[in-house]
């Protein structure tokens, strides 16, 4: 199998992503988008993910299909952990006002997610957030279970390479079975870029998410990279993994996929807009609205 064929996943995958990419929008974009006329009557389930690089909010319809949502970068999470209480709330209470503009709807509760491994009291920190920023918190999901409710894989591993850590899934006969969380992801690519290229952090993070950039930046960022496949081999071993598939905003970074599928020998593939997978997957654990 090639990395790029992908495993058996939900054949609607790729239309369900082509929709994701054109409703939810950089914070940029979603400022100055048009109202959606959803009607009255459509019911809605939204998703938090406040993750250690971005935040998404995401609002589908009863039947799981994308409607609107919102994506920005934003430094008040680390590790899972909430460390920033009043910038998280405020960031988010702004995302749920544009997105009520949007969808002439009010909005009042959304499912959310946390890493595994997370202790329960920080659990209830994100959680209090959604509160805070006026959405009353329906569900909270461990996100590796969030992402394949999207994917829908029966067999395999599921890595969440996020801003701070990656995350493990092991997933068999359609459940997750085993999970693990370490640190190494996103923000450590951009630390490797800023020394490289003597740049700040923040111009990194910039620079990191620039397709046309990618390519010059792989051979400094490739030990990061192997670093991550280290921690998903010493976490797949002993379990029957076919394939892997790579979700979060950092592994949207080109030729994550090959040096993953090099190091561990296991056919290794990332979706389009993996950012996209895990949030739309909390959002489907909200109940109808």
């Amino acid at each position: 199998m090639k990395s790029n064929e992908g495993p058996p996943v939900r054949a609607d995958l790729d239309r369900l992503l082509a929709w994701a990419d054109e409703t939810i929008l950089p914070r940029e974009l979603s400022e100055r988008a048009s109202p959606i006329d959803i009607g009255s009557r459509t019911r809605l389930r939204l998703g938090v993910d406040l993750g250690t690089a971005y935040l998404v909010l995401v609002a589908l319809d009863e039947n799981g299909r994308p409607l609107a949502g919102e994506w920005q970068f934003a430094e008040v999470v680390r590790d899972g952990l909430v460390v920033d209480f009043t910038g998280a709330t405020d960031l988010l209470r702004g995302m749920r006002e544009r997105l009520e503009r949007r969808l002439g709807r009010e909005l009042n509760r959304a499912a959310s997610g946390y890493p595994p491994g997370v202790p329960q009291a920080e659990v209830r920190a994100t959680a209090n957030v959604l509160e805070a920023a006026g959405l009353k918190c329906s569900n909270m999901i461990d996100e590796p279970s969030a992402a394949n409710l999207v994917l829908q894989l029966q067999e395999g591993a599921i890595v969440d390479v996020g801003g701070g850590t990656t995350g493990i899934a092991v997933v068999h006969e359609g459940k997750v079975v085993y999970t693990a969380d370490e640190p190494t992801g996103g923000t450590h690519f951009s630390l490797v870029i800023a020394g490289s290229q003597n740049l700040s952090f923040e111009a990194a993070e910039a620079l990191k998410i620039r397709p046309g950039e990618q390519a010059r930046l792989f051979p400094s960022i490739r030990p990061v990279m192997e670093k991550v496949a280290s921690i998903i081999l010493r976490h797949v071993e002993g379990h029957h993994v076919p394939s892997i598939v790579m979700v979060g905003g950092s592994s949207a970074f080109e030729g994550i996929a090959e040096v993953v599928e090099e190091y561990t020998h296991i056919p290794t593939w990332v979706p389009p807009n993996p950012l996209f997978i895990t949030p739309l997957g909390l959002a489907m654990y909200d109940e109808p609205h």
